[in-house]
């Protein structure tokens, strides 16, 4: 099994290499590719059956060399930044890793690539062609004041748009702001949400109850405090309910 990584950090594609290794000593790191540049010039005339691939490298981000070149090699996304992740899943992503990473995330990525590559063929390019939908986040980078912190998705009760910016409140009433707009967060924080409107993105589990409002709209009411009104139209009210009550 030949795998590339693209990375041009020389002491995380080293770290890179060693889990990788640690996790399938039958594989081989036939290639480390620190650029764009090299990438494409690689690929041109050589191939592999995974990547492993940091997103913004010194001279551009990676999608470059996947789009110009039509690769059919599946990629495991490496990267610190989670607002690429509509954009890996269209570029040959299986999976999407935010550093810093240790040897169970590399694990779960090979594992992951293993059982759709068991499960479906060993045909890469039918794998990205099922793939070209992210799966749900399990963590997003929300900024507060000078710090960013990691947040579980889970621990998220609702997204909401005030004045232009997307922010959000915890089940502990804490408010951060996120630098995704709110349609990319709906692509990828998973069916755990929905966009109640234009402004609002709600965890199910943050709903209490709803009432029936004027003109047969609902209010959601939520077990977090939250100023604004939060409203399902009525054109919307029944695919609503569907979804409120799945598990």
């Amino acid at each position: 099994m030949n795998v590339v990584i693209i990375e041009d950090e020389k002491n995380l594609a080293e770290e890179l290499q060693h889990y990788i290794l640690s996790a399938r000593k039958e594989w081989t790191v036939v290639k480390i590719l620190p650029s764009v540049k090299q990438a494409l010039a690689w690929f041109e005339t050589n191939t592999c059956q995974l990547v492993f691939s940091d997103i913004q490298l010194g001279d551009g981000l990676s999608f470059e060399i996947f789009h110009h070149l039509k690769l059919n090699v599946p990629v495991i996304f490496c990267t610190a930044f989670n607002e690429y992740a509509i954009q890996a899943f269209k570029n040959n992503g299986i999976d999407y890793i935010l550093k810093p990473y240790g040897q169970t995330l590399i694990n779960d990525a090979i594992a992951h690539y293993e059982s759709l590559r068991q499960s479906i063929s060993p045909d890469y390019h039918t794998i990205i062609q099922l793939l070209q939908k992210p799966t749900a986040t399990s963590r997003l980078l929300v900024s507060l004041r000078d710090k960013i912190i990691p947040i579980k998705t889970e621990d998220i009760a609702l997204f909401y748009i005030h004045h232009g910016q997307v922010s959000l409140i915890d089940f502990e009433q804490h408010k951060y702001m996120i630098s995704q707009p709110l349609d990319e967060l709906e692509a990828t924080v998973g069916p755990g949400f929905y966009r109640a409107d234009r402004q609002h993105l709600v965890n199910r589990k943050a709903i209490r109850d709803v009432s029936q409002s004027l003109g047969r709209k609902l209010l959601l009411n939520l077990l977090v405090e939250y100023n604004e009104a939060v409203m399902i139209r009525k054109e919307k009210a029944t695919e609503f309910l569907e979804w409120l009550i799945k598990d």
